[in-house]
């Protein structure tokens, strides 16, 4: 792995030179200090700036090809309708799906993201082959039956044996659908597997209305108290949605140090809510990320508009335009992100890795004397974007990806193939099996 200098490129509002090496960033010193190396690559970042790549914590990578499969319905009809096309896809269609989102995250600064799909080996191999940092889960789905569950336990085992080759270009987690869809008692065997591995839980929770009451009329708590009840609350679980909270849900979750992951946009669009309690969650402690959702409810994959948005509903709900100021904004799709997973990322800091968004900023939406960050989150578009480094390598230059075209093509052809089978009787959870 080579050494990389920016120079002359804005960080924190201030002309310095960077110097990447070893996949970190390894000097941050004022412009025009650093010495050329003969033995790097020497760019000329004059009107450029460094950001931290985002991370998105809430991802069904996959879903990158269903988007307006079922548009302008309820969640619950939706998921049906979602489950009924999962039920026919493979490892191939997840492959090629992955590798054409992907080829989106780059493009809208997106290097680590937090899978939570199926067929997570071949998510995996489309996302390493493209230079980003996956989060895989094996996810949970057995709705409440005892054979399919200790079938999903025996594929569980066998994919975190096979994630322990991975290295450092991924990351494994164990991922449970929601507590309306899985048992009881494989909660407990997932949770518990993950905790004797170290791994992350990843969950759905909280996400409507209707998960609340029909879990208070099951158990007579909601979700929250409910998996307050299990032991799954903690630091390790990475809680997607948390939008519909009481007062107490705040406090369980501050207090057990949950990540809990703003996904506003899918929210929105299902109608399932958008007065997500950010400063109370903030102030009770829990540890705050954003994500896109999948692109079947959220329809795209850029964080920077995921981020304008949060913060305009955050301030239009409240009736206060000081919530969610920038800096935190910007947090939650970096450096919280980095937090929850584990990861020395998050930062443009000496030490930490080089995971890089180089923005041009010669346009007309930083021209102004307003905040970089306010030009960059509230004024401009990702297209802003012009090159990526993760890990210290370029993945993406002058917004062009290596091998776009050819991955474009093998999605068409895997769409297609989708196209023919949509239409059909609802089926359970997809079969996951090995990779392609």
């Amino acid at each position: 792995m080579g050494t990389i200098i920016l120079k002359n490129i804005m960080s924190d509002s201030v002309s310095t030179d960077i110097v990447v090496a070893d996949g970190l960033i390894r000097k941050i010193a004022p412009a025009g200090t650093v010495q050329d190396d003969p033995g790097a690559e020497v760019l000329d970042c004059t009107g450029k700036a460094a950001v931290p790549a985002f991370v998105n914590m809430h991802i069904h990578a996959a879903m990158s090809l269903m988007r307006g499969l079922e548009e302008d319905v309820l969640f619950h009809k939706w998921l049906e309708r979602i489950w009924e096309v999962e039920s026919r896809i493979d490892a191939e269609y997840v492959y090629w799906a992955a590798k054409a989102a992907c080829v989106e995250m780059l493009k809208t600064g997106t290097v680590t993201f937090n899978d939570h799909y199926w067929f997570a080996q071949a998510a995996y191999k489309a996302a390493s082959e493209a230079g980003l940092r996956p989060v895989e889960s094996y996810v949970f789905l057995d709705k409440y039956d005892a054979d399919e569950a200790e079938r999903q336990k025996e594929e569980c085992i066998a994919l975190y044996e096979d994630s322990l080759k991975w290295g450092d270009s991924g990351r494994f987690t164990v991922g449970i659908h929601s507590m309306y869809a899985v048992s009881e008692k494989t909660m407990l065997w997932a949770a518990d597997f993950a905790r004797k591995h170290g791994l992350r839980i990843h969950i759905h929770l909280s996400e409507t209305r209707k998960e609340v009451n029909d879990c208070m009329e099951k158990h007579g708590l909601t979700p929250v108290e409910y998996l307050e009840r299990l032991g799954l609350l903690g630091p390790d679980l990475l809680a997607a949605h948390t939008l519909w909270l009481s007062d107490h849900d705040v406090e369980l979750l501050g207090s057990r140090h949950v990540n809990c992951v703003h996904n506003i946009n899918s929210n929105l669009k299902l109608a399932s809510g958008y007065r997500f309690r950010y400063n109370e969650l903030r102030d009770a402690g829990a540890n705050i990320c954003i994500g896109t959702d999948g692109c079947a409810s959220s329809n795209n994959l850029d964080i920077l508009e995921a981020l304008k948005t949060a913060a305009m509903v955050q301030k239009a709900w409240r009736g206060d335009p000081s919530a969610m100021p920038l800096d935190e904004l910007m947090a939650m799709a970096t450096v919280n992100g980095a937090r929850a997973l584990g990861l020395n990322t998050g930062k443009i800091e000496e030490g930490k890795d080089a995971d890089i968004l180089i923005v041009d900023t010669e346009n007309t939406f930083f021209l102004s004397g307003g905040s970089f960050l306010a030009n960059f989150i509230y004024s401009a578009h990702s297209d802003c974007i012009d090159s990526v480094i993760s890990r210290g390598r370029f993945v993406m230059r002058n917004r062009q990806v290596d091998g776009e075209k050819e991955i474009l093509a093998g999605a068409r052809k895997v769409l297609d193939k989708l196209q023919t089978v949509i239409p059909g009787e609802v089926g359970g959870s997809a079969t996951l099996k090995t990779d392609i």
